[in-house]
């Protein structure tokens, strides 16, 4: 039996029902837009009036346009807009302020020039919990729902949009417990195995069925009475150490009391430019290319993630109050942006995030505006986005300086909550590309707004173009924004033995076993 959950409403549903489907009249909606990412930034270049973009620069270094990697070259415009000077010129000095007036007109530039805004008519999403499973992570029980959440596609049925989850809960703590939700490739973790007598009558009725497809595999199973093509994985192992800072940060969670849950962004919205007319945006926009000012792709992930949150806050074993979001790469630009639009976000761990996320669009360092606005990552941003790579248009050519805002915006509009800013080292993967420093910049930029909604910055000084980097695995962990670059590769791994108390202290939770 399927669960039907339309926020305030439960249904009962079979299986059966679920799977009827009605034909479709495709002559009643609008025609469905195919076109490649090509296509589709050209048409976009097109309505901003723009004939030119400026290429990107190459990561490998031996090219000749090889990105920047000169420090004394990375600062062409170094003064950063000020994140407490309203766009009329008065200083921002009191929470009311900041809460009122300046955050407001910083979400409305994001919003038009970077992530794209949400439409007026997005669709609810029913999530189905599709399977519940009672599991084991290593010696520590757990209740695993794989979930899916099914989009209202009433308005254009051409397009359907279904978001894949999966909800993991420790067993054997008290709660409702903390989750940390993570941008990825969903999975039960240990799928509960049949016993040896149930195994038994799957593995008859198995070779009974392949006998009756091939009658030539009677004489192969004959020939080998004893084998099973059918076999268990192996089962708990209640004598394995306790997870260390090298196991899997999931299993670092659920040893902690926390629960976890991970969504797929590719069920949310394609990551490429020739799917923005499917998904949720092409579904909003009825198969129709985007205006300069729609939301992109990580708009679309960040939404996603606030879906599922809604789902969390039905869960009785989930404290709704104390949810995190987390992501590496691109899923940390989308992870951030989940944190700064939506504030019932507790904390966010934003991992490795470059460019889009917490590195500064100014810094001509590795990764360049001029990257996110090519054919190969131009979907992630709002169309807008593409008129500071412009070599020629109607308008002139502009560059990341005459951006309105900064990633160091970005991160003040997460204040006062936990946000930790991970990064690992270029020697181990984690490139240059992604210039740690201009995160670094944007990381100590934000603190001013901390301080002022009475949250505690990295701890050092408020000047970004003088504080040194920390060396590697320095932590500045003591406040609500946080800062650490640990010695492995493009992920945050290594840093969740240090996210995961840090977090547990400032959300004022205690692991108490049952």
């Amino acid at each position: 039996m399927y669960k039907y959950l339309t926020f305030g409403l439960l249904i009962g549903l079979s299986g059966g029902a679920m799977a009827q489907q009605t034909a479709i009249d495709s002559s009643k909606y609008p025609r469905l837009k195919t076109f490649t990412a090509v296509q589709d930034q050209a048409e976009m270049m097109q309505q901003l009036g723009i004939k030119k973009l400026r290429p990107g620069p190459s990561g490998n270094e031996a090219d000749p346009n090889h990105a920047n990697y000169d420090e004394s070259k990375a600062e062409p415009c170094p003064q950063l807009p000020d994140v407490l000077t309203t766009h009329n010129g008065k200083k921002v000095t009191t929470p009311d302020q900041w809460w009122k007036q300046r955050r407001p007109e910083l979400i409305e530039d994001f919003e038009r020039e970077m992530y794209g805004k949400l439409p007026a008519n997005l669709p609810k999403v029913n999530w189905i919990v599709k399977v519940t499973d009672n599991e084991f992570v290593g010696r520590i029980p757990v209740i695993a729902k794989q979930l899916i959440g099914r989009v209202d596609n009433s308005a254009y049925p051409l397009i359907n949009v279904n978001i894949n989850m999966v909800l993991v809960l420790p067993q054997n703590v008290k709660g409702p417990v903390p989750v940390m939700m993570m941008l990825g490739f969903p999975a039960l973790p240990a799928p509960a195995q049949p016993s040896p007598t149930d195994l038994e009558k799957i593995n008859i009725a198995f070779k009974e069925m392949m006998i009756k497809s091939n009658p030539e595999m009677k004489a192969i199973f004959d020939h080998y009475p004893a084998y099973a093509p059918i076999t268990r994985l192996p089962g708990a192992n209640f004598f394995a150490p306790p997870p260390t800072g090298d196991s899997p940060p999931t299993e670092q969670l659920l040893a902690a009391g926390w629960g976890y849950c991970t969504i797929e962004p590719g069920s949310i919205q394609a990551d490429n430019g020739a799917g923005l007319t499917r998904g949720i945006i092409g579904l909003v926009n009825k198969g129709q290319p985007r205006k300069p000012d729609d939301w992109g792709a990580l708009r679309a992930w960040a939404w996603g993630a606030s879906r599922a949150l809604d789902y969390l806050e039905t869960e009785p074993q989930v404290n709704a109050k104390q949810v995190g979001v987390e992501g590496v790469s691109r899923y940390g630009k989308a992870a951030l942006v989940a944190m700064a639009f939506d504030q019932r976000f507790a904390l966010g761990l934003i991992g490795s995030s470059g460019k889009g996320g917490t590195t500064l669009q100014r810094r001509i360092f590795g990764e360049a505006v001029e990257s996110l606005a090519g054919s190969g990552e131009y979907h992630w941003m709002a169309g807008n986005y593409l008129k500071y790579a412009a070599a020629e248009s109607s308008f002139g050519p502009k560059t990341g300086c005459d951006l309105p805002i900064d990633s160091h915006e970005l991160l003040a509009l997460c204040a006062p909550r936990p946000t930790f800013v991970s990064y690992g080292i270029p020697e181990k993967g984690d490139a240059k590309w992604l210039d740690q420093m201009g995160s670094y910049k944007a990381t100590i930029a934000a603190g001013p707004v901390f301080k002022l909604l009475g949250a505690r910055d990295l701890g050092v000084s408020n000047d970004y173009n003088t504080e040194k980097m920390p060396d590697v695995l320095t932590g500045l962990t003591n406040g609500e924004l946080a800062w650490r670059q640990h010695n492995g590769g493009h992920t945050d791994a290594p840093n969740f033995q240090y996210v995961i108390p840090w977090a547990s202290k400032l959300l004022k939770y205690e692991r108490i076993a049952k």
